[in-house]
């Protein structure tokens, strides 16, 4: 495992975690971020299983952050 993969793991893991405590507690909010970290902690398992250059890497991490938090903004109301 590369160094994407297991960050990747560990980011997908608390995803998990801060998901199931959201619904848990009835917080949709903590719901949403759980979610989103699992999705961007996906990513960045493939990622590092794709073995994209590190440029690309964080390209496309920074990509899916950027949408990830786009969402979460249009789901609270803001714009």
């Amino acid at each position: 495992m590369n160094r994407n993969q297991v960050k990747g793991a560990a980011k997908d893991v608390a995803g998990k975690v801060q998901r199931k405590v959201g619904e848990l507690t009835g917080n949709e909010n903590q719901q949403a971020k759980g979610t989103a970290k699992q999705v961007e902690g996906k990513v960045q398992k493939g990622v590092g299983r794709a073995g994209i250059g590190r440029g690309r890497q964080e390209d496309a991490l920074r990509g899916v952050t950027a949408t990830l938090t786009a969402n979460e903004r249009n789901d609270n109301g803001q714009d």
